[in-house]
């Protein structure tokens, strides 16, 4: 295997390992924030021009919010491969093991390919029963089957895309990151409007649209990680089956259930609604899940923006720099956090207004979007913790944690709830589990860093600088 003589990736490995941590924190969350916003508005962009088409525009964004779960699936088995790997591949970076880190990216590329292949099987023959349980109703069953059809047919390159993006920020390349999540989201905007409206396509224009942009995307992440400036090298003899794939399969289910759940939460809300509401409550809700993705993506990026810092450092054995980075993580996220929900909460009637003009819908928006976001400042805490712990490759405290506030929290309160509150009780399950939840990372996080740091916070100065020099 050649050696790596770049200059480009020397200085950025060197950054994570010697510059300024607030100066870097700010360098890589800023690039990261974008692309986790770029990434948002996917779904985002697709809604407000959905919402849009004359005299069908309401039942084609209720068949968008019935496919979320599904397409939600796709980005939760990318997760699972790929933001598990990266941050195992920038621990080895910090430990100076190069061909470890790329034998992981081989590892969970060729994962990220055969996983696609047979999810476009699967989905295919099952779809039509899928959209059923999911929600779907005989007026809203014929968009949502158009919609998804489509969009599987592109699972190889979103997967690709939200997969390997991981492995460029895990090397300190956020704005490498951000321009090829970047791409993808300025090209499904002005692929939009010209296969909904000017084409005529409809829905379908939509999901053509949001394809197209995962290929581009997919493609520059794929170049990058082939090319010498990259610090961890795609190289095709390394795209199979490894041992190392177990481990990065460990640490990507923490993420894997943050992203799964929420399609399993949205499928309850749905069907609860759907029971004690109606489809105007499930169109609500649609509005309120996207306002609430766009919030999580100002936490998701702050935190993905220190995990290569505390990652590589930890690697490194540099402990007074892995706990000055998630200490500004934790403080910069909470306040980001509380101060997006708070906006949410002051202005929700504006903010529905962005997807809709139906006055009933944007009445229930205004009256619950409140109540939804009362607990979301606070459980900024609980996600800052698991990335700072996937930083440091701690799986089962992270995996605990998303079982906790989705599975055995929020899934049975809104299940429970709306028996006695009517469809109050699916938007009040929320904060109650946001509260909860978080309280319960604040130990977690305690215990596990008193003790992973002080023990190995007896390694000598000397033996961190002669790691160091591995480094350079």
């Amino acid at each position: 295997m050649p050696k790596r003589t770049t200059t480009t990736v020397t200085e950025a490995e060197h950054k994570l390992g010697h510059s300024s941590i607030p100066r870097l924190a700010l360098s890589l969350s800023l690039p990261a924030v974008v692309a986790q916003m770029a990434n948002a508005l996917y779904t985002i962009v697709d809604r407000l021009f959905i919402a849009r088409i004359p005299g069908t525009g309401t039942v084609a964004m209720t068949a968008i919010g019935i496919c979320f779960p599904i397409t939600l699936l796709l980005s939760a088995i990318a997760a699972l491969i790929g933001a598990g790997g990266a941050p195992l591949a920038s621990i080895e970076l910090g430990r100076g093991n190069f061909k470890k880190a790329e034998r992981i990216v081989g590892t969970c590329t060729a994962t990220l390919i055969v996983t696609s292949i047979v999810f476009i099987v699967i989905g295919q023959l099952f779809k039509e029963p899928l959209l059923l349980a999911f929600g779907a109703s005989p007026d809203t069953l014929p968009y949502a089957s158009t919609f998804l059809s489509i969009y599987l047919y592109g699972t190889v390159f979103v997967q690709l895309a939200l997969g390997l993006v991981p492995f460029i920020s895990a090397q300190g390349r956020a704005k490498v990151a951000m321009c090829a999540t970047l791409a993808g989201t300025l090209t499904s905007f002005l692929l939009d409007p010209l296969f909904i409206f000017v084409f005529d396509w409809g829905i379908a224009g939509a999901a053509w649209a949001n394809v197209l942009a995962q290929s581009l995307s997919a493609l520059i992440a794929c170049y990058f990680l082939m090319s010498g400036r990259s610090g961890i090298r795609l190289r095709l003899h390394l795209l199979r089956y490894d041992s190392l794939l177990l481990p990065s399969l460990a640490l990507g289910a923490s993420p894997f259930i943050v992203q799964i759940t929420e399609g399993a939460i949205a499928v309850v809300f749905n069907a609860m609604l759907e029971q004690y509401g109606g489809d105007t409550y499930v169109s609500a809700m649609t509005i309120i899940l996207s306002l609430e993705q766009l919030v999580f993506v100002f936490s998701n990026g702050l935190a993905q923006g220190i995990q290569p810092i505390i990652g590589y450092n930890f690697g490194a054995r540099a402990y007074s720099r892995v706990r000055q980075a998630y200490r500004i993580g934790f403080t910069i996220d909470i306040g980001v956090t509380t101060l997006a929900a708070g906006l949410c909460i002051l202005f929700p009637a504006p903010l529905a207004d962005l997807f809709t003009t139906d006055p009933v819908i944007i009445d229930i928006v205004a009256r619950k979007l409140p109540v939804f976001m009362l607990g979301f400042g606070y459980f900024g805490i609980q996600n800052a913790t698991q990335y700072a712990l996937l930083g440091m490759g701690q799986a089962r405290p992270c995996l605990f944690l998303s079982l906790w506030r989705k599975v055995i929290l929020l899934i049975p309160l809104a299940l429970l709830l709306p028996r006695f509150l009517g469809a109050d009780g699916v938007f009040a399950a929320e904060p109650i589990a946001d509260i909860v939840s978080a309280t319960t990372a604040i130990f977690i996080f305690r215990h596990t860093v008193r003790r992973l740091i002080p023990a190995a916070s007896k390694v000598s100065t000397s033996q961190n600088l002669v790691r160091g020099a591995s480094w350079r």
